[in-house]
């Protein structure tokens, strides 16, 4: 009988504390495939969401993603309109400087896109020094263009950038490498090309208001668990077709 009642009892500290979970509002920009992006449905998918809603699973919160448009996000978590961010955000001196950073996820670096018709004449990125660049906005693909040369555009999404690209509205794109060879494989369109050299490495991290020092804790727990428990590289595989 006791055994029942102590099952029971359980049962019910479980049910609220899923009922009680709290919901954390992390903010994402929605055309950085595969990291996020918007299905077919409408629905907000990509490795990251995945990541994020694993590591709410363990540190023990709901995850409510909204979207908006990545210059926003750190001003956002500033003015406490959103928890936190995950959106590809590299981690630097000067956003650090502003809010709080997880351990790191996920090391990239940037590569640059060109027209296929255009590969003999641009072989490395130091070759593109005296063209015309294209990056999104606010992103270290716009640090490093306008490093390379200074005649860049910027724009407000991935997508629009390399469409400037492929109308000749400028020589090449710069991006994180994984969003590049995402698109270079999904939209099997062979009239762009990936040049074969990776400019800095970068190391990927989840923004974190400095004013909530126990939710960096929390997802940095949650983030070392899922590590530990293969859900990361379960979630890794999925979107990169490889286990890290």
């Amino acid at each position: 009988m006791k055994k029942g009642l102590l099952v029971a009892a359980l049962t019910i500290c479980s049910a609220l504390s899923i009922a009680n979970a709290k919901t954390i509002k992390i903010g994402t920009e929605a055309t950085f495939a595969p990291f996020e992006f918007t299905n077919e449905k409408s629905e907000i998918i990509g490795f990251d969401i995945d990541i994020i809603k694993a590591i709410g699973a363990e540190a023990g919160f709901d995850v409510e993603i909204v979207n908006m448009p990545f210059d926003a996000l750190v001003p956002s978590v500033l003015t406490s309109q959103l928890e936190g961010a995950i959106a590809g955000v590299t981690i630097t001196e000067e956003r650090a400087q502003r809010v709080n950073f997880s351990d790191p996820y996920y090391k990239s670096g940037i590569s640059a896109v060109i027209r296929k018709e255009d590969a003999s004449k641009y072989p490395t990125i130091d070759s593109l020094k005296s063209s015309r660049l294209c990056a999104q906005i606010g992103t270290t693909g716009a640090n490093a263009a306008q490093k390379i040369s200074g005649n860049f555009g910027s724009y407000n999404t991935v997508p629009e950038a390399i469409m400037e690209l492929k109308t000749k509205g400028c020589e090449a794109v710069l991006n994180d490498r994984p969003v590049n060879l995402y698109f270079l494989r999904t939209q099997n369109d062979d009239s762009v090309v990936e040049i074969k050299e990776l400019l800095n490495g970068e190391d990927y991290g989840i923004m974190v208001s400095k004013k909530n020092p126990e939710l960096l804790k929390q997802i940095n727990e949650g983030l070392d668990k899922i590590r530990k428990n293969g859900k990361f590289a379960e979630i890794h595989k999925k979107w990169f077709n490889v286990e890290e």
